[in-house]
């Protein structure tokens, strides 16, 4: 009498499942992940006895001790902070405007910056950015 060998499957890992979790995950860490906005330039705040923290402003604009604009990680002229602005206010028309001015700026300069915020869409929350007596920013 003739033996039957059994065929010998070697047995697979599924790992559909493994994957299925894999991009779950990332799709949760992509979702909560906070992104912060950065004006691309260190600027050494003044200290304020009222400063306060409030949730980061959409709209970010450095002003260096050297009189120097900078939006979006980049230099601009004062009068493109208006262009700036209104682009950013299509993108996120709910959006605030938050001035980070070195303690070292001109107030000629921070002046001229807040009327081509003010002249971008009239009425946008502007808040400047302090560092509080007790050193938190």
């Amino acid at each position: 009498m003739a033996r039957r060998h059994a065929s010998t499957d070697e047995p697979e890992i599924n790992i559909t499942p493994m994957l299925d979790i894999v991009f779950i995950m990332l799709i949760f860490f992509i979702v909560t992940t906070s992104f912060i906005k950065e004006t691309g330039v260190q600027v050494e705040k003044p200290t304020a006895a009222t400063a306060e923290n409030k949730p980061q402003g959409n709209i970010l604009i450095a002003i260096r001790a050297n009189d120097e604009v900078w939006m979006n990680k980049r230099e601009v002229e004062v009068r493109e902070v208006r262009t700036g602005v209104e682009d950013a206010l299509a993108e996120n028309p709910e959006g605030s405007v938050v001035i980070v001015a070195d303690k070292g700026a001109r107030t000629d300069m921070l002046v001229k910056v807040m009327d081509q915020v003010k002249l971008a869409g009239g009425n946008i929350p502007i808040a400047i950015s302090a560092a509080s007596p007790d050193g938190r920013q």
